[in-house]
């Protein structure tokens, strides 16, 4: 029953926090990932997955970082993405992460059209005294890209293997 919490409230909870966070201040806090990290310990540890399950998982997460920072040396991501990108590879594993970069994908697509498309449009006088709103108009901005992940993230989870064991 933790088990359950934990990926049907708790995960999901943190996720939304993390967009919410991100489309609002463009960063995501360390705080954030932190959490997300330290709930798959729990769950680890509530649900008796065994060591080589937490192995795989770790390892997922590792190569996350890995790549996630990749995309940040190169500027194409924030560093709070690439650590976010990482603790969900953790929670997801390789079973599931290439449905989740995919999904990530589309989202991360259809986020940065819609911002595009917005900033061509002035803003309205009523929603000009928002400074996340500027921000997000702002043709110079980014894309606050942990919306995507989170929403990637969230659409997946349903299907995936951690899902199935937290509601066995």
């Amino acid at each position: 029953m933790i088990a359950e919490a934990l990926v049907l409230f708790i995960l999901p909870a943190l996720l939304a926090t993390s967009a919410g966070w991100d489309l609002a201040s463009y960063t995501i806090p360390n705080f954030l990932s932190a959490a997300v990290l330290a709930l798959f310990v729990a769950f680890a540890a509530v649900s008796g997955l065994a060591p080589a399950v937490i192995g795989i998982h770790t390892l997922a997460g590792l190569v996350g970082l890995a790549i996630g920072f990749a995309l940040f040396a190169f500027g194409l991501i924030g560093g709070g993405d690439a650590k976010l990108f990482a603790v969900i590879a953790l929670w997801l594993g390789f079973g599931d992460l290439l449905d989740f970069v995919l999904m990530t994908s589309v989202f991360g697509g259809a986020l940065t059209i819609v911002l595009i498309g917005l900033r061509n449009l002035p803003m309205p006088a009523l929603l000009a005294h928002q400074s996340w709103l500027l921000r997000l108009h702002d043709a110079q901005s980014g894309i606050p890209y942990g919306v995507a992940l989170s929403a990637g993230a969230l659409v997946v989870l349903p299907h995936t293997e951690i899902f199935r064991l937290a509601a066995a």
